[in-house]
């Protein structure tokens, strides 16, 4: 595991955190490797400019699983691959004795990892796996992380090809349950990839729900007389 020269984070070496890293280079492909942890380096850095109190250890772990439930070892049938790999770290935090209540921080950091307006108000943990996404994905926060460190980060975690290789690995994470990404921004790579295919609209379904609505009643003047 690394350390950077530009800054006091590194990738924990603890027994967990080493297993954790274990797992993603076993199941992973370079691209999410590369990805996961540079993820972790950027929220770390990113928690200690804003100087919040995090486990190190636990927002690693976030982030080596955030993404495995793209991967055919761990994609569920129909549960959003968020979801898929949220159970998995929470699975592998509590078979390695760690709390519950702990796991389930992990599960909410990687099952809210892709929903906005959410995770700045929660732990950590949460918000800072949140942001690391967003810096590597989107390029949110860039013009605010120190270059060189940024740089060092990429030159140990490569960004090859990956604004169109992410995307396809998203793609073939939930290709075959397309309907798990209703209401997410992943529908957005189903309708570039699926011909033809619509995210259900809001609205609509709405307007089709089996409820009966009752007729509308007049409002009734309740002032006296």
């Amino acid at each position: 595991m690394m350390n950077l020269t530009q800054t006091d984070i590194r990738i924990p070496d603890s027994k967990l955190a080493s297993e954790a890293h274990d797992i993603l280079r076993e199941y992973s492909t370079d691209l999410l490797y590369n990805h996961s942890n540079r993820v972790y380096l950027f929220a770390a850095e990113q928690g200690r400019q804003k100087g919040l109190r995090f486990d190190p250890e636990l927002l690693y772990v976030s982030a080596a699983f955030h993404d495995l439930g793209l991967l055919t070892e761990y994609s569920s049938e129909n549960e959003r691959f968020e979801v898929d790999g949220a159970n998995a770290a929470k699975a592998f935090l509590t078979s390695h004795g760690i709390s519950v209540e702990v796991a389930q921080t992990a599960w909410e950091a990687i099952a809210l990892h892709t929903t906005p307006g959410v995770t700045q108000y929660m732990k950590p943990e949460v918000s800072l796996l949140f942001t690391g996404v967003g810096l590597d994905v989107l390029g949110e926060g860039l013009d605010q992380f120190r270059t060189e460190l940024r740089q060092e980060i990429v030159a140990a975690y490569p960004r090859e090809d990956f604004k169109e290789g992410i995307i396809k690995a998203f793609f073939g994470g939930f290709a075959h349950k397309p309907g798990s990404t209703w209401g997410t921004v992943k529908a957005d790579v189903c309708e570039r990839f699926i011909p033809g295919y619509k995210s259900p609209n809001f609205c609509d379904l709405i307007a089709n729900s089996p409820f009966p609505d009752s007729a509308s009643k007049p409002a009734v003047n309740r002032r006296s007389s």
